[in-house]
């Protein structure tokens, strides 16, 4: 009976190193997982290489105008980068950017969440998939369609309800009026609002359908309702999605240009009545006086444009690091 055939000792170490280098040459799977990382880390670093880019080209323009300013930048509500001397600040501008904002997420994030549960663990499938297509349709429609309507429309449709809500709540600084409504800083919020109600409402949905099974038939095993199941279940898993949607939509609110520009009777003026005519925004501002400014002008609303990039990336960071340090949101075991 012979004898198996022992492989010479090359052979048998290359035998042993298995699906590993063999004659100096790596796997074609090797090769491919290298570039494809090669290909992710380079796309990485170019957005952090374009964030510092545009910051670089904000600083570089802005700065010779700030040295002209004869008011503090930050805290004046003037408007006047072309006059002899020069003095213009962000004070109006920033406030009316940050009110309108906050306005349309405390309006849009609601609806926007409700929309997401009944689209994922509420509706029928053959109403929910025609309705999450509508509801994602109106990302799809462009600013200023946005801010036509809201001229033509929604102006002049808002000012009994305006008019309600002051006779009604008066008495809150926040809806005192002088009897005056149409393009204020409630119906430039209701605009951002529908504007930004699909980015959130999509982002959260998609989170809501990721809840793992096993969480939604425990509650039910429990004896919770639906109401329940999704408050102790659904929206604490999908938590971390919903702030991310909601910084996301604040992003688009805080830039958004000429649907705010169209619905907003611009002044340099902070006031606490949101129903009556009046604010502005850094982008609106932008906008409006760019084609009238000056050499000084452009580098002030360029100026003003470098606040805004900063408020958004503050804003960024701080909802992050509400995720990050609280595990429970994301779902983390202790």
């Amino acid at each position: 009976m012979s004898q198996p055939r022992t492989p010479p000792n090359g052979a048998r170490d290359e035998l042993s190193m298995g699906p590993a280098v063999v004659a100096g040459r790596r796997p074609r799977g090797a090769v491919w997982d290298a570039l494809f990382a090669g290909l992710t880390r380079t796309a990485a670093g170019l957005v952090l290489v374009l964030m510092a880019a545009i910051a670089a080209f904000l600083v570089l323009r802005a700065v010779p105008a700030l040295r002209k300013d004869t008011v503090n930048f930050f805290t004046a509500t003037q408007w006047s980068p072309d006059d002899t001397p020069p003095a213009f600040g962000i004070g109006a501008l920033a406030y009316g950017t940050v009110v309108t904002s906050t306005l349309a997420l405390l309006m849009a994030v609601p609806v926007a969440v409700g929309v997401a549960l009944y689209l994922t663990h509420i509706a029928p499938r053959r109403l929910a998939q025609p309705m999450a297509y509508l509801v994602d349709l109106l990302a799809a429609v462009p600013s200023v369609v946005y801010g036509l309507w809201g001229l033509i429309f929604l102006v002049p449709a808002i000012g009994p309800f305006s008019a309600f809500l002051s006779e009604r709540f008066g008495w809150i600084p926040f809806f005192a009026s002088d009897g005056i409504f149409g393009k204020s800083m409630f119906t430039a919020s209701v605009v951002l609002a529908i504007m930004v109600l699909p980015i959130i409402a999509a982002i959260s949905r998609e989170v809501f359908r990721q809840v793992p099974a096993d969480h939604i038939e425990a509650a039910y095993a429990l004896g919770a309702t639906r109401w329940e199941m999704m408050r102790t279940a659904v929206l604490p898993y999908g938590r971390p999605g919903v702030i991310s949607a909601t910084v996301l939509g604040f992003g688009r609110a805080l830039g958004e240009t000429i649907a705010v520009a169209l619905v907003l009777s611009a002044n340099y003026q902070i006031t606490y009545r949101i129903l009556t005519p009046g604010g502005n925004t850094i982008a609106a501002n932008i906008a409006n006086t760019y084609g009238e400014a000056g050499h000084n002008g452009r580098g002030a609303l360029i100026a003003s444009g470098l606040v805004l990039f900063a408020i958004t990336l503050v804003v960024n960071l701080v909802a992050r690091s509400v995720v990050a340090r609280r595990k429970d949101l994301s779902g983390a075991q202790g």
